[in-house]
């Protein structure tokens, strides 16, 4: 039976959700809305659903410097591919690829939801795009022009030059130790033209331009199988699932926890398993967390590493790894300590050497709202207020940065955000930096390739972000504002000097 949220309208963003964004077209609606469909009842008072605030200004001095690098104010534009190979041509507006940054420091980006070319509408995609910072120009690698193409899976484990995932929005990426791109799941297509969610475990060689699938099914909506906790084994693999977080350990190995899917009982919602792949071996091993979906949070105490703790299940959180190899995650679409579902604004860290989790900061009750203090002055009590989709970096000093999601302003309005936050962990205090404490702030671009401290994105979700070898953070596309206040998707490239 296919399970209902896939006979809903797929709506352009995470998981059409938790209310309709009343400044433009309908039905721009985020993750929650997954537990909706399932029957689950959601605190919606608690999130602060409101009607549209008209579209504040980002305009205020901040202090970070943005520069609007390319693409267009425009939403809902499509790309333009030239010659693939060759660099010319430009993505089309989207939300919700996978992205790696390779050893010279280039941009990559796979898939996502949105506009393959001009005058189509919109779907799952399957290009695969390289940037330039150096020429700042886009090359369109493989994949094609169309959305909503199947995986070609050929043979596993063998690499060839028709082999390709299938078009997907909210996939998992890593990059390996040789320079090899790695990708997981997400929804979208699968061998047969399916669309559902997916746990098909791909590698990209940029220097011979080839997918291999290496792990997975290539059928949708397939059930996890768990084995036993610690133990790697051939047959273990998480359930389909999309937006999920992801991190790599010093040893290279692939690390996974949550997103919304299917569990090991065929029962789909937000999950909070943690998972482990090792790549040379090519075997999934289950560490931690539940093999049931819509789990609530234990979160014990503030600050204290015990074995009980554990997220809530959750989908579309933030994630860092710091320079001493811990995990860490912010917020999401999921489930508190009561058990009630909404946006979380809570900070965890993860401890590959104990095992551990440890609630670090925010709150263990859903939709709570950003207390955004001085900007420019970090305070023990500043926090972001609750969102998923939210973009996210670490710097050289391993401090942690967030900008924008959906989620709850000052207020507690649920809408799109452009805030910019860092948090340093040494002192465990939060410092807002740029952007807007309002909801739906429009973008401040400024003059194409030129940085200023008065330039901001819009207010936006689920965008591609990488941090390139100079340290400057980057950010592509997402869902959310033009500067007119209209929602959709978008393909505005941006970079942030820390």
């Amino acid at each position: 039976m296919v399970p209902l949220q896939f006979l809903t309208f797929r709506a352009p963003a995470i998981f059409r959700g938790l209310f309709v964004h009343s400044c433009s077209r309908p039905n721009y609606r985020g993750l929650a809305a997954r537990a909706l469909s399932a029957g689950l009842i959601v605190g919606v008072a608690l999130l602060g659903l409101s009607a549209c605030l008209g579209g504040g200004s980002g305009t205020s001095t901040g202090f970070i410097s943005w520069e609007w690098v390319g693409g267009t104010s425009t939403i809902d534009i499509g790309g333009t591919y030239d010659t693939q190979g060759t660099a010319g041509g430009e993505p089309g507006a989207r939300q919700a690829p996978a992205q790696w940054t390779d050893s010279a420091g280039n941009l990559w980006l796979f898939g996502g939801e949105g506009y393959p070319t001009a005058g189509t509408t919109i779907g799952y995609l399957n290009d695969l795009w390289e940037f330039t910072p150096s020429s700042a120009a886009w090359t369109w690698v493989s994949g094609s022009s169309s959305s909503n193409v199947a995986g070609v899976y050929g043979t596993l484990g063998t690499g060839s030059a028709t082999t390709i995932p299938g078009a997907r929005e909210g996939a998992a990426s890593w990059t390996d130790s040789d320079g090899n791109f790695w990708m997981f799941g997400g929804v979208g297509y699968d061998s047969a033209g399916t669309l559902g969610d997916l746990d098909d475990v791909w590698e990209f060689t940029p220097s011979s331009g080839q997918w291999t699938w290496i792990n997975g099914s290539e059928v949708a909506n397939t059930v996890g199988v768990y084995g036993t906790r610690q133990v790697a084994a051939a047959s273990n693999l998480p359930g389909a699932r999309q937006f999920m977080a992801a991190w790599k350990d010093s040893a290279g190995n692939f690390w996974m926890f949550g997103g919304v899917g299917f569990d090991g009982s065929s029962v789909t919602g937000q999950l909070n398993d943690l998972w482990k792949f090792n790549p040379s071996t090519r075997q999934w091993t289950w560490i931690a967390g539940g093999a049931t979906a819509n789990a609530a949070g234990d979160y014990g105490t503030l600050g204290a590493a015990v074995a009980t703790n554990s997220p809530g299940s959750r989908g579309a959180p933030s994630y860092w790894v710091d320079p001493s190899g811990n995990f860490w995650l912010f917020g999401g679409t999921g489930y508190d300590s009561a058990g009630s579902v909404g946006y979380l604004n809570d900070l965890w860290k993860y401890s590959t050497t104990s095992g551990l989790w440890t609630w670090v900061s925010g709150a263990n009750t859903v939709g709570a709202a950003g207390s955004y203090g001085t900007q420019g002055t970090a305070a023990s009590s500043d926090v972001p207020g609750a969102r998923e989709g939210a973009s996210n970096w670490i710097d050289a000093s391993g401090n942690l940065w967030l900008f924008g999601g959906q989620g709850a302003n000052a207020t507690g309005s649920a809408q799109f955000l452009n805030d910019m936050w860092e948090y340093d962990p040494s002192s465990g205090e939060w410092n807002f930096l740029s952007g807007s404490a309002t909801a739906d702030a429009i973008a401040a671009y400024g003059t194409e390739g030129k940085a200023s401290r008065n330039n901001v994105p819009g207010a936006r979700a689920s965008t591609a972000s990488w941090t390139d070898p100079s340290g400057n953070f980057w950010l592509f596309g997402g869902v959310g504002l033009n500067p007119n206040a209209n929602a959709g998707e978008l393909n505005d490239l941006w970079k942030a000097t820390p």
